[in-house]
């Protein structure tokens, strides 16, 4: 597939729609610890196949898990309305805020994934700080970080606004983490202390960054207000805690505010490694100091960054079952990128050159990205069917915390579980067979949907041009058929199992 010429193409088609009829807008230990969770990979437009921005993630929780399929619709809010906080703080709403699909993780602070109507797409991973005097007002923020900026932000850099406005108000209260949030014209890094002091970089359109759970910001311009947002007594403060001399090197944000754990960890280390060297011709040692952000060696594709997400160290010496054939790589070694405690994996492909509803997109492939393919679920869908949720969003917002002894108990019909019972299955020569068949079948039906993208987007672009709803409709059935044919297919090799 030829995608300039798609672009083209598509560019050209609106436009003649739109003379024609309506405007639009554009829209390696043993023991894992819990704070190495999640992985994640940013791509500027400069740097992708197609110049989409994208956003590839592993959501990686322990424990008794499942996430819900949720949309929340656009809402209008009272003069007086107030967004209430964990810690009871009280947060001006706006007079809208917009419409987002949300992938709600159940009782998990910080493991809820969101792309708003304007693209805004926002994940996080744990990156521990060395912080131990953190500065709080009302308690700080914590999970409502993200969902702020989900209903609120018209752009990434605007979310990096928000957050920065409502981190400097009260203070983040968890060690630290680094968001990504993309839109279709850019990507940005949100690295959060605890207490009141962030850096954000803006991905330079030509670069990719690699985050695995510690803090990768090196350098540091503050004057830079282009491409860096700062709280303004980021070097000073580091300096007056002894963690930054200037007199003896220059401001390094990972070493001053990085906690020297996740720093040193082999498992935060490999899994750069196996990122950095693997979207670039530079070949690192894992004992290198990796860059920040890179230009990769050729235009990064979906199926480059899938095949990252589903990646075991296959053809390096760190891949342990020489590809499935001597064991279970989940169970032999936990430090890969595709692990045992992955819920879910998605790449989200931002497109500036099309509406938002059709232009923007997960490819998502629900618990483990090595077993499951990615299929598409469009920016433009209104709802999922009542499977795929334990409630619908009021009611989610409403329970989200509350202590649930069986996740499985209150929901055992619910979709996740298609996906989460093929891989909890066992470890027996049987399954590792039926293991390496299904990565052959789950390729075979991500390829599929790769090569009827164009179709499908053109016709629905025409579509949406004419009658908005009835192409938000069609984007809906096509992402709900995506994920349902997925987890039929899950659902059968687990019955070939058993027989």
């Amino acid at each position: 597939m030829n995608f300039l010429t798609f672009r083209s193409r598509i560019i050209a088609l609106l436009t003649i729609l739109f003379l024609g009829s309506i405007t639009y807008s554009y829209g390696q230990s043993a023991t894992k610890p819990k704070e190495q969770n999640c992985y994640s990979v940013l791509v500027g437009k400069g740097a992708s196949y197609d110049g989409s921005v994208m956003l590839a993630h592993n959501e990686d929780d322990f424990g008794d898990q499942l996430f819900n399929w949720i949309v929340v619709p656009k809402l209008a809010h009272n003069k007086n309305e107030k967004f209430t906080t964990l810690q009871g703080a009280k947060i001006a709403e706006p007079d809208t805020t917009y419409r987002y699909i949300w992938l709600d993780m159940p009782g998990m602070a910080f493991s809820d994934s969101y792309m708003n109507e304007n693209g805004v797409t926002i994940v996080s991973n744990s990156c521990p700080s060395r912080e131990d005097k953190p500065d709080l007002t009302s308690g700080g923020l914590t999970w409502e970080l993200r969902q702020l900026m989900a209903q609120r932000a018209k752009s990434a850099r605007h979310a990096v606004k928000i957050a920065s406005q409502l981190i400097s108000e009260f203070g983040y209260a968890a060690s630290g983490r680094t968001y990504s949030i993309a839109d279709p014209s850019e990507a940005w890094m949100l690295s959060v202390v605890n207490g009141k002091h962030f850096v954000a970089l803006r991905i330079p359109d030509d670069h990719i960054a690699v985050i695995p759970n510690y803090y990768t910001i090196t350098e540091v311009n503050l004057s830079d207000t282009a491409n860096c947002i700062a709280s303004p007594d980021l070097l000073t403060y580091a300096q007056n805690r002894g963690w930054y001399d200037p007199s003896k090197q220059g401001f390094n944000f990972r070493e001053a505010y990085g906690n020297p754990d996740a720093l040193n960890h082999p498992e935060n280390i490999m899994r750069m490694w196996i990122g950095v060297n693997s979207l670039q011709t530079r070949q690192f040692s894992p004992e290198e100091p990796f860059p920040w952000s890179f230009k990769p060696s050729d235009q990064v594709t979906i199926e480059k960054l899938s095949t990252l997400l589903s990646n075991h160290y296959e053809n390096t010496s760190f891949d342990h079952t020489n590809g499935y054939q001597t064991g279970n790589p989940h169970e032999n070694d936990p430090s890969t990128v595709c692990a045992t405690h992955n819920q879910y994996g998605f790449i989200a492909q931002l497109r500036n050159w099309m509406p938002t509803d059709v232009g923007c997109l997960w490819w998502i492939a629900p618990r483990r990205p090595c077993l499951q393919p990615f299929t598409p679920l469009y920016a433009g869908l209104t709802s999922f069917p009542e499977r795929f949720s334990m409630y619908n969003y009021k009611e989610a917002i409403k329970h989200h915390f509350d202590d649930i002894e069986s996740m499985r108990a209150v929901a055992p019909n619910h979709i996740y579980y298609d996906f989460f019972d093929l891989t909890a299955y066992g470890d027996s020569i049987s399954y590792i067979k039926a293991l390496r068949k299904r990565v052959s079948e789950k390729d075979n039906l991500f390829r599929t949907y790769l090569k009827k993208q164009e179709k499908f987007e053109l016709e629905t672009l025409a579509l949406w041009v004419r009658d908005r709803e009835a192409a938000r409709k069609r984007l809906t059935e096509y992402s709900v058929e995506g994920i349902e044919k997925s987890a039929a297919s899950s659902v059968e090799t687990l019955k070939s199992l058993k027989n």
